[in-house]
């Protein structure tokens, strides 16, 4: 059987995300995947760590590598579009969902028991730390843009912000605590 799984994800770079907003600096979901995953693997070891948590960190910031895998199916559906209201939210998800399935089918059988938990991430302790840094990411993209001056930004970052700050886990906020203020700074004043 010859597999296109990672031919197609490997096009992930060509999709763009914030496709509605004005960028000072373009990104792509393989981009943002690669934070995601970073930000993930953070908020498990700082749940470990300084909480007292047990998840795997590496199994964490596996899901979130893949996490946006569906879309070099569906294309990047902006956030204010894809969740406009409770109708549209849940037939994006039906949408993703199918997405994910035609990617495990496109996948060895003997590969796709390895790859299902990962797209579709059953575990909700590792799901809520996924969909954290997915949206700690934005949030890091919201800060960048308006540190640039582009003042698009700047409702997102309020918003993004306050999703964070709803998600009320302490590895969420010790993150925004500790490392967050360094992304508003120069290089210069990263010294």
């Amino acid at each position: 059987m010859k597999s296109h799984f990672f031919a197609y994800l490997s096009r992930l770079r060509f999709i763009s995300r914030w496709a509605l907003m004005r960028n000072t600096a373009t990104e792509n979901v393989q981009e943002h995947s690669h934070q995601a995953a970073v930000l993930a693997h953070a908020l498990a070891v700082i749940r470990n760590q300084r909480f007292g948590g047990r998840v795997d960190a590496g199994a964490v910031a596996v899901a979130a590598l893949y996490h946006d895998a569906s879309e070099i199916l569906t294309g990047d559906m902006p956030t204010p579009i894809k969740y406009f209201n409770p109708s549209i939210r849940s037939a994006y998800k039906e949408v993703e969902a199918v997405a994910n399935r035609k990617l495990l089918e496109m996948l060895p059988p003997e590969l796709q028991g390895t790859y299902e938990p990962i797209l579709e991430i059953p575990d909700p302790e590792i799901r809520i730390l996924v969909k954290a840094a997915d949206k700690l990411s934005a949030y890091i993209k919201c800060v960048e843009e308006v540190k640039a001056g582009n003042g698009e930004f700047r409702d997102a970052a309020r918003q993004t912000r306050a999703a964070l700050e709803n998600f009320d886990l302490p590895e969420v906020t010790y993150f925004l605590e500790t490392f967050m203020d360094s992304f508003s700074l120069t290089l210069d004043k990263l010294k």
